[in-house]
């Protein structure tokens, strides 16, 4: 298992995520108003976001990252590097997603394991993790990494649990 840098090696299996992650109705890229149309231009997307350039309105600097697992993409996590107001009470530092058909195999809390130093790098010390009252594979994922439940806010979808996790 790996933890790396957006790569063209594995872009087969994460172009085939892509379809899995639409089958099930979510737009991976459904925040960014610039849809990327390819993985070169999504590569290039994410290395600039991590430099804080071309940035949408509303975004922070954030690192993204790939788990892979032999030669299959199965997940990404993005670290944001600030928080601004909608991250504090919505969002968090880490967002975390695993393709429909890895799930439920211990690949959830690998990714925010892995995440995790790699906020410390950049010198975040209290991470911020949310999810959904209602999604309980995420709640259970943050808890088994450290997260302490701080409190529940009302959300779209629905409650939203925000977890710290003390580096």
């Amino acid at each position: 298992m790996q933890f790396i840098e957006p790569t063209k090696e594995f872009e087969n299996s994460w172009n085939a995520a892509i379809k899995e992650f639409e089958l099930e109705g979510r737009d991976e890229f459904r925040n960014y108003p610039n849809r990327p149309k390819n993985l070169d231009e999504y590569i290039r997307m994410v290395a600039s976001h991590a430099l804080g350039e071309d940035l949408p309105a509303g975004f922070v600097p954030a690192t993204t990252y790939w788990l892979v697992d032999g030669t299959e993409f199965i997940g990404h996590a993005y670290i944001r590097h600030t928080l601004n107001e909608h991250l504090l009470n919505f969002g968090g530092h880490i967002g975390y997603a695993i393709r429909p058909s890895a799930r439920t195999k211990g690949y959830g809390t690998k990714i925010l394991e892995l995440a995790l130093p790699k906020a410390k790098e950049l010198g975040i010390d209290r991470v911020l993790v949310t999810c959904d009252e209602s999604n309980i594979g995420s709640r259970k994922i943050i808890e088994k990494n450290g997260g302490v439940l701080e409190n529940s806010i009302p959300g779209e979808n629905g409650p939203k649990l925000r977890f710290w996790i003390t580096l």
